[in-house]
């Protein structure tokens, strides 16, 4: 089980990746509620999102920062990018994120870019190869970031050197 990360000791920053507008009709006529999917970061490899769910909009959006708050995850950098290509698949959403060179900024569709840049990720290039509903997007990209391991770390798994996991 990963560690739990503290968001009141980062300075994060928010912002909102989706709002749907959902209505459901009952005998006297329509309710209409709001869904906010959130993303927090610090911009130096901790991240997390939420879904944020009430009557009106910025109720929405406090209840996805603070689940987001609840949800963070800590992402394994290689300098400006990712230490290797990996694909993330939650439901019908899968996402590619391959590491770039410097210079190469984020290649990306709206809300991957999103993820990434408050992730402190500048360099990477990604793309949606199945489903682009954004619940699914974000979950998918959450599970590859979840999934990144430096050789350092792998190293240390195995109990080996680095040279050795690089050969």
């Amino acid at each position: 089980m990963a560690k739990r990360i503290n968001a009141a000791e980062l300075d994060l920053q928010e912002q909102l990746v989706v709002l749907n507008r959902v209505s459901k009709t009952v005998k006297g006529g329509r309710i209409a509620r709001f869904a906010a999917i959130m993303v927090v970061g610090d911009g130096n490899g901790h991240v997390g999102f939420g879904l944020g769910k009430a009557a009106e909009v910025p109720d929405a959006i406090r209840k996805g920062i603070e689940d987001a708050k609840k949800n963070m995850i800590e992402v394994s950098l290689s300098g400006s990018t990712i230490p290797h290509e990996i694909i993330g698949e939650y439901g019908a959403g899968k996402v590619l994120l391959k590491p770039a060179g410097p210079g190469t900024g984020i290649i990306a569709g709206g809300t991957v870019r999103t993820i990434l840049t408050l992730a402190g990720i500048k360099n990477i290039r990604a793309k949606c190869l199945r489903s682009t509903n954004p619940t699914n997007v974000v979950k998918a990209t959450f599970e590859a970031l979840r999934a990144l391991r430096t050789a350092e770390e792998i190293a240390a798994l195995r109990g080996i050197s680095v040279e050795d996991v690089k050969a």
